[in-house]
């Protein structure tokens, strides 16, 4: 009887995961349009269903489990995406402001004083568990990054309390990992009172472990040579990775959520029907809206229909081929690309032909790159950065046909909340198009021209970059008479 009681237990435990996974997926769009079950999909993937292939439960029948999950594998998520993916919810932590015990519980607000913001409302709310907090918690601890690992902790451990003695099958870590991580977490960031008490703490539930104790020891000793630690509040300044000059300014813009703060609006800015003179635009002109004067930005709206966007992201698709979980996380900028030749469909060279029209510039290699198509995923971001070259030896100049003279930005698709994209203080609709100068006539870079890509909150983002070259433009743009222009 204790064998079929212990085999009944084996196997709910099994289904309960099994259901937890069926009702996940009710709705296949959910998975990639919320961040936390973006997050979830890829640690379930990476780390939930390993730890329950080769766990006791399910020692029985344990072939066919195996082979099930061996064949897929090498598709499936590697640990660096559930690095990134934990990663890329802190950085929508710090650039919204998003408080974490809200997040785990699935709710996206801004509290600043009294002030609360909604900033995405999930069409199904969805909660983190003890075990999701800890290993974003546990990233940031590896990472030696103890402003944003002891929060995280901190709820793991609030949840693991709360759910005591309640063991999962796909559960990496428990109670006492949470305590020891958060006690050193503690320790390094120089609160030794809080992290004696989490020690302790963690000694109800392991007497046994000599380590901890002699942290307890050490702690004690630490707090009785400088009794004025155990009132003292820890302020842990949150790291600056890569140092950025301009991360309040690129913040603060990314927080105005799709509103252009009064100070930037200018009275001289308008809109027209533009054709710029071109036989190709005299029956279709392309709507357009200056939105800078200096430096000049222009905005094509409608540049492309949805068909030819779809197009656009079918033709990049197989190209930035990573595990759909991963959603693009493994690069340096959370994003991954194609470059697509216009060979490649018919759709591309009349998409050339109308950007040419616009710019008046000549588009085709070597004068220009091949469109480049982005997409970005979770926490996806682009930080302030110029697209001409800053520096004599960049690769920008391996074209052999000088620097990037111009952008033209396309609009593919944008995430479905926040567009989260930032030119100056503008952002912009799907299907749209961003034009502006990089360097001035003078062939020198223009300072004004730093831009960045806020991180999606919300699903995912597509964008398609056209980059012109100055040589070839000399007839096209020619330089002025006076040496400062």
């Amino acid at each position: 009887r204790r064998y079929l009681r212990g085999e009944e237990a084996r196997l709910r435990d099994l289904t309960r995961f099994y259901e937890k996974v069926l009702s996940l997926h009710e709705d296949s769009a959910v998975a990639v349009e919320n961040p936390l079950l973006a997050y979830t999909l890829i640690k379930r993937l990476q780390s939930d269903w390993k730890n329950v292939v080769h766990s006791l439960e399910a020692s029985e029948n344990i072939r066919a489990l195996k082979d099930g999950y061996e064949k897929v594998e090498q598709d499936l998520p590697a640990f660096e995406d559930l690095e990134g993916a934990a990663r890329a919810l802190m950085r929508l932590q710090d650039v919204y402001m998003l408080n974490v015990k809200g997040l785990a519980r699935g709710v996206f607000q801004r509290v600043t004083g009294s002030d609360v913001t909604d900033l995405y409302s999930p069409r199904r709310f969805f909660s983190l568990t003890a075990d999701d907090c800890f290993q974003v918690g546990k990233v940031a601890y590896d990472m030696g990054d103890y402003y944003h690992a002891i929060p995280w902790l901190e709820e793991a451990v609030s949840l693991f309390r709360g759910s005591y003695g309640e063991w999962k099958t796909e559960d990496e870590a428990s109670l006492e990992d949470a305590l020891d991580h958060l006690a050193f977490a503690c320790f390094q960031a120089g609160n030794v009172s809080r992290a004696l008490s989490l020690s302790r703490e963690f000694l109800l539930y392991s007497p046994e472990n000599k380590r901890v104790a002699r942290n307890v020891l050490k702690y004690e000793r630490l707090l009785a040579e400088s009794p004025h630690q155990a009132a003292a509040e820890a302020v842990i300044q949150r790291p600056n990775v890569p140092h950025l000059q301009t991360r309040d300014a690129y913040e603060e813009l990314c927080q105005t959520l799709g509103t252009q703060p009064v100070r930037y609006q200018i009275p001289s800015l308008y809109c027209s029907y533009e054709t710029n003179s071109s036989p190709y635009l005299l029956l279709q002109p392309i709507r357009k809206e200056v939105v800078h004067l200096q430096p000049s930005i222009v905005l094509y709206h409608d540049f492309v229909s949805d068909s030819e966007a779809q197009k656009i992201r079918e033709l990049a698709e197989p190209w930035v081929s990573v595990p759909e979980a991963s959603l693009c996380l493994h690069m340096e900028f959370r994003s991954v690309s194609a470059w697509l030749k216009d060979t490649v469909d018919p759709m591309l060279v009349s998409l050339d032909h109308r950007i040419a029209a616009l710019t008046g510039l000549d588009v085709q290699p070597p004068y220009a790159e091949y469109l480049q198509v982005v997409n970005y995923g979770i926490g996806g971001h682009y930080e302030p950065h110029f697209d001409h070259a800053t520096s004599p030896t960049s690769p920008l100049y391996r074209m052999k046909s000088g620097n990037r003279i111009a952008t033209f930005m396309i609009y593919v698709s944008l995430a479905l909340e926040r567009p989260g994209f930032i030119i100056g203080n503008r952002r912009t609709t799907k299907n749209a198009a961003l034009f502006w100068w990089n360097l001035r006539r003078n062939g020198e870079g223009d300072g004004d021209t730093l831009h960045a890509g806020c991180p999606v909150l919300v699903g995912d983002k597509w964008v398609a970059n056209k980059w012109i070259h100055e040589y070839g433009q000399e007839s096209r743009r020619p330089c002025t008479s006076s040496p400062e222009d």
